[in-house]
Order: structure tokens, then sequence, then C-alpha cells
């Protein structure tokens, strides 16, 4: 960042909005940056490999995001927990039962696994994602879960047993590369040592 930048950390939203972002997977508390005397520069980096996507939200678009995908985002965004309405979508559909969902007006930046690929659905249009591709979506966007079909496809697919199904109207972002994903990729490749 450019040295004008000034750095204050404090808990937006009082007590609920701490304990809200704290249920969802972020800090209770943020960093807020302002630029003093002029224009300034700052930038944000990924915990992992991925896409940083900047999203304009506005009051009549609030979005639904995987927990971990927040980033950083601008004044005038609002955050708080997005619980999934229904238990077996919340067990089965690999993104769990607490969302995020950001609403308001500004700019919000959030990290996503591997590659990105936005859809956009129309009224009643629907579309199959493998459990924790899903990584955003708009709240017009509904959320299901499909048991995959065929005793065959489940034993020797290699999948997992359901897909999340989203119903549009609305934008639906997937990624390529969930970071459990990844995590099991690495984890497979590591040698186990054997006792002699």
């Amino acid at each position: 960042m450019s040295p004008n930048m000034e750095m204050e950390t404090k808990s937006k939203g009082g007590l609920g909005g701490f304990f809200g972002r704290a249920i969802s997977g972020e800090s209770g508390f943020q960093n807020f940056f302002t630029a003093r005397g002029g224009q300034g520069l700052i930038a944000f980096s990924s915990s992992y490999v991925g896409n940083i996507l900047a999203v304009e939200i506005t009051p009549d678009k609030p979005i639904i995001i995987q927990k971990r995908a927040f980033l950083a985002c601008t004044t005038g965004v609002d955050m708080e927990v997005f619980f999934q309405k229904k238990v077996g979508t919340a067990l089965f559909g690999g993104e769990g039962f607490i969302m995020q969902k950001l609403s308001g007006s500004g700019t919000v930046f959030l990290e996503l696994d591997g590659s990105v690929l936005e859809y956009e659905l129309k009224a009643g249009e629907q579309m199959l994602i493998s459990t924790g591709h899903l990584a955003m979506m708009e709240e017009t966007v509904s959320m299901d879960i499909q048991q995959i079909k065929g005793v065959k496809n489940v034993l020797f697919g290699g999948e997992s047993l359901f897909n999340t199904v989203v119903t549009g109207p609305g934008v639906v972002t997937v990624q390529s590369m969930p970071l459990s994903n990844l995590v099991g990729l690495i984890a497979a490749r590591i040698p186990t040592s054997s006792s002699n």
C-alpha cells in the first residue's frame, strides 16, 4: 500500500455484527483502510491459488457467498450470516449450514478457488453443480440438493452422493477447485511412513 494509507481495526455492527462474522468464518474484527491527504493505493492477495473477483453490490441485488470467500469490501457493504433453510441442503450440499449474505451498496472482493465461471439463469432454469463448487449466487437463486442416480454412478463414479441444484432467476458463480478438493489431492500424494 502507499504510505498515506491509514489502518484502523474495529468491529463493525456492534456485538451482533461481531458474532455474525465469527459464526460465518470471518474474524469478528475488520481492518479499515483510509487514504489521507489524497488518493492512495492498496492491494490484497488471496490466501491460496484462485481468483479474486470484484462484485458490485446494490440494494436490489444482494449476493450469497460461500463462507470463506470474503476478502475485502468498500464501506457501504453489509455482511450478515445466511442460514440454509433446508437441513438436507445444508448437510449434503457441500456449502454447509452457514453462508454469508452481502448487501448494501459498494464493491466486494471475493477470493474463489481455482478458475471461476459465471452463469445467468432464467426464471425456473436449473443447473446441477458438484458439491463444494458453488461459490456465489444472487439472492434470487434458490438452492437444493439432488441425489446422484444409479448404483454404479454412486459406487464407481468418483463423485459425492449429491449434487447441488440451483434454480434461477439470477447469476450463479462456480469455482473449479474448491480448497477441500485441493487438500485431498495433495494429501493423496504425500507418502506415508511405514513402521519397520
